[in-house]
């Protein structure tokens, strides 16, 4: 059995050619193999958000506070709200993040598939992050 205690993992921020905005990741585990098992805690200031991304073996959102969008391609925009659990099914090119007035943090839950967790994509772009969004 492993412990990871609190503050022994240092925060990074997201990569300015993964994300748009000010975005913090404070990782939370990753399962030593044969598990494959990554888990994240990120925030996203105010108006800050991914790219579009798929993972290959699907990820599992866990609002935790704040309010947010997420969408998948070809769907509408949908809101966010803490307790709220979001599935990206497998190869699903989506994004996610917070509003443009509100900062959101999710724990991000993913399994990696031969090594790789996710592939990103371009940028989200101004029109698609600000069009209109179905409530959830």
């Amino acid at each position: 059995m492993e412990i990871k205690r609190n503050g022994t993992q240092p925060s990074g921020k997201g990569p300015e050619e993964y994300f748009t905005g000010t975005v913090r990741i404070d990782p939370l585990f990753e399962a030593p193999a044969p598990a494959r098992v990554r888990c994240a805690s990120v925030t996203f200031e105010p108006g800050a958000h991914t790219a579009w991304h798929t993972h290959p073996l699907g990820q599992t959102l866990i609002v935790t506070s704040g309010l947010g969008w997420v969408q998948s391609e070809g769907e509408p925009k949908r809101e966010i709200r803490p307790g709220d659990v979001v599935w990206c099914p497998p190869n699903q090119r989506h994004w996610h993040g917070a509003t443009s007035t509100t900062a959101m943090t999710h724990i991000a839950i993913q399994e990696a598939l031969d090594g790789n967790a996710v592939t990103w994509m371009e940028k989200v772009n101004d029109v698609q992050y600000q069009a209109s969004f179905k409530a959830s």
